[in-house]
């Protein structure tokens, strides 16, 4: 056992670490909805640039990243949901799971079609995350 491990654990026994509560995983701050709208833009640049170019090699790379974006904003949805939201924000406002689901489901529909339609129908859930958020920090 390497000499720092044997300090820290001797420190320990003489004086347990103290207990610490938070909302969150880490301090406030990490965590932000931007993320999730940032890549969720991304991918209706993609479904814009796709449907405008007339060059097969282009629109395949264009398809290749708007599915990697729209599972980025599915990861960035699903940790807000599942790190940042606790109990007391649903009872606050009970639409959240429902307003997560149905977000979700639409970045994994725009990972199936270049219908700009579907990702500005994306973009609306995530504004209504992105204010129910930011209400929960005042």
């Amino acid at each position: 056992m390497p000499i720092l491990s044997r300090l820290i654990g001797l420190a320990d026994s003489v004086r347990p670490p103290a207990t610490v509560h938070a909302h969150c995983d880490l301090p406030c701050g990490v965590y932000d909805p931007a993320q999730a709208r940032i890549e969720a833009e991304s991918v209706k640049g993609c479904m814009e640039k796709f449907n405008g170019s007339d060059d097969q090699v282009f629109k395949t790379r264009a398809v290749q990243i708007k599915e990697e974006r729209a599972e980025l904003v599915k990861h960035h949805l699903w940790v807000l949901w599942t790190d940042y939201f606790k109990p007391p924000h649903l009872e606050k406002y009970p639409q959240l799971h429902e307003l997560f689901w149905n977000a979700t489901k639409a970045a994994g529909e725009a990972k199936k079609t270049t219908d700009v339609k579907v990702a500005d129908d994306l973009l609306g859930q995530i504004a209504e995350i992105d204010k129910i958020f930011w209400e929960t920090k005042k």
